[in-house]
């Protein structure tokens, strides 16, 4: 795979692991990415990914918004990035359960990824977020490709 695109997904990298968040517009998608920046993560991309296998899934900035994201009612600024494997997924939903016993196992570009719903909103949701990666995510050497 050279390379996929995927608009309108976030992602950000603790530790060399990469986190994508996924929801509509509005959902809280880029303030959970800020949130986590602020406890010292880096920016893949925001609201637009680009997906590259070789032999794990890698995600990295899209060029058209390679080191930019918005900041409400601030406005598009630079910031780091870099690129990192993907080991889990948050989708954005203001229903998502309380408690889960795993999570559902998404296939992301032919790849098994961790994916959790995720409820925006609350002040603790970086700290939530970073529990969930070290919980459920994936370590780079174990994603797996899904054959098809």
């Amino acid at each position: 795979m050279t390379g996929r695109l995927l608009p309108n997904v976030t992602a950000v990298a603790i530790g060399g692991r990469g986190i994508l968040i996924e929801g509509p517009p509005g959902s809280g998608k880029t303030s959970l990415a800020l949130m986590l920046i602020d406890r010292g993560a880096t920016l893949i991309g925001d609201d637009g990914i680009e997906l590259r296998s070789k032999g794990c899934l890698t995600a990295y900035p899209a060029d058209r918004t390679r080191g930019l994201i918005e900041v409400r009612n601030v406005g598009i600024v630079a910031a780091e990035c870099t690129c990192a494997p993907i080991c889990l997924l948050l989708s954005m939903s203001e229903t998502a359960s309380r408690f889960i016993d795993q999570p559902a196992m998404r296939d992301v570009a032919g790849h098994a990824v961790p994916a959790i719903e995720f409820r925006p909103g609350d002040p603790a949701q970086a700290i939530r977020a970073e529990y969930a990666l070290r919980t459920y995510g994936l370590t780079p050497v174990s994603t797996q490709r899904i054959d098809t």
